[in-house]
């Protein structure tokens, strides 16, 4: 199938595409590196009335510490991003997760941002944003407003977003000083969906578990001073928490069993990693 007939734009200035969102209201989409947006425009699951293109606005193509963490740009690519020379010493968990998003082609057109804003309950992305609990910047011609990960994505493929505002940056808290990490999906093929995916951070006794590809967004646990004996138990509880879901590619059985071996898996990693 092929998209219905859109409007296009290509915004040269940040205001200028926040001036095509305020007058097109829903029916203007934002594209950047069009890697989720174009496969559901093709199938008709979203008709947009104009496409604002904002990957070659200089003016959100950066990466940038601030406020504690790494400022990403809503134009910056996630092969920008994987190659930014920081990133296994200041961000080891996305220098961790990066590989497993999409394949290398794909990195080197889809956005961070996009990514975000796609919120499918399986992506990397949005999983580590939770888990460090990242920040999202939003803005439109009213002004600008900073929500935590947890505030933002609220459900399969929704957010908080208003329609005439836009993914501006995603912030990524930097590593703290003792701080461990680790990551790890199930897939069927390198690149595909996770059937579940979990990332965890380890420091000062408080570990912090993330699960994706079971619930309809990433979602968190942390425990402190969790004692070794008791893990088991909770990654149970955890589990049946979540729930799960059968389909084509596993069973809730079998994603429930996922969470518990992987998330014992990240949790030891991460707390081995701790330097």
């Amino acid at each position: 199938m092929k998209p219905k007939p859109f409007d296009y734009v290509r915004a040269e200035t940040e205001a200028e595409a926040l001036d095509n969102l305020r007058e097109a209201g829903e029916e203007a989409r934002i594209f950047a590196g069009g890697q989720s947006l174009m496969p559901m425009m093709n199938l008709r699951l979203v008709e947009p009335g104009i496409l604002v293109d904002i990957s070659r606005t200089a003016e959100f193509a950066y990466i940038r510490e601030a406020e504690g963490g790494l400022e990403i740009g809503a134009a910056t690519t996630q092969a920008e991003l994987q190659a930014w020379p920081g990133l296994a010493d200041r961000l080891p968990l996305l220098d961790l997760a990066i590989p497993h998003l999409g394949h290398f082609q794909t990195r080197n057109r889809g956005t961070v941002c996009g990514s975000l804003a796609h919120a499918d309950p399986s992506s990397e992305l949005p999983l580590c944003l939770a888990v460090l609990d990242g920040e999202v910047v939003l803005r439109s011609a009213r002004g600008e407003r900073v929500l935590k990960a947890g505030d933002f994505q609220l459900g399969l493929m929704t957010t908080a977003r208003t329609e005439d505002e836009l993914i501006a940056a995603a912030r990524y808290p930097l590593k703290r000083p003792g701080e461990g990490f680790a990551f790890d999906e199930v897939t069927r093929r390198r690149g595909d969906f996770a059937i579940v995916a979990a990332a965890a951070a380890a420091l000062n006794g408080t570990v912090r578990l993330g699960i994706g590809g079971v619930a309809d967004k990433p979602t968190l646990r942390v425990w402190t001073d969790l004692a070794d004996a008791d893990l088991d138990e909770e990654l149970n509880n955890f589990a049946w928490d979540l729930g799960g879901y059968d389909d084509i590619h596993a069973t809730a059985r079998y994603r429930r069993e996922l969470v518990r071996r992987l998330g014992r898996s990240v949790i030891e990693e991460a707390k081995a990693c701790q330097n």
